[in-house]
């Protein structure tokens, strides 16, 4: 295993939930860069194996939805994973790299939403971990770092 792969594996096993969706999504955007840069080149193979990569994360996203605890906000990021998924299938190797310009920017928002969201829960954590009177014996390096 090359250093990278280690450096990754450790990044995915050390991510929270939260954590996980902004890894997907960052692997979801590298596809969508790498599949329109193919498409301004003529690679059709780059560009159907770079979509075929985007395609994978925005279903490994839809399918890690909870809708009886998301409601009405799972059910829309479903639907919107949908129209994702078909606007990339419609424009695949067609020679326009509309289709991916148009995932990538609704990619690009829900990645600022779901980071927006991280960082508050991390300061939440944060001012919670830090409200808690530590004692000498009751100290646990764990809850130290909110787990």
């Amino acid at each position: 295993m090359t250093g990278y792969k280690a450096y990754k594996g450790n990044q995915v096993d050390g991510a929270g939930p939260l954590g996980l969706v902004l890894l997907t999504y960052d692997a979801l955007n590298r596809a969508l860069g790498r599949a329109q840069l193919a498409i301004e080149s003529g690679d059709f193979n780059q560009e159907g194996e770079h979509t075929g990569r985007a395609l994978e994360a925005i279903i490994e996203l839809s399918s890690s939805l909870n809708v009886e605890e998301g409601g009405d906000v799972a059910i829309g990021l479903a639907r919107l994973y949908v129209y994702m998924i078909n606007t990339l299938t419609e424009n695949m190797c067609s020679g326009s790299a509309r289709g991916v310009d148009e995932v990538m920017t609704l990619a690009q928002t829900l990645r600022d939403g779901w980071q927006e969201l991280a960082d508050q829960h991390e300061k939440k954590s944060a001012q919670s971990v830090a409200r808690q009177p530590v004692s000498a014996n009751s100290f646990q390096p764990a809850m130290a770092y909110g787990l």
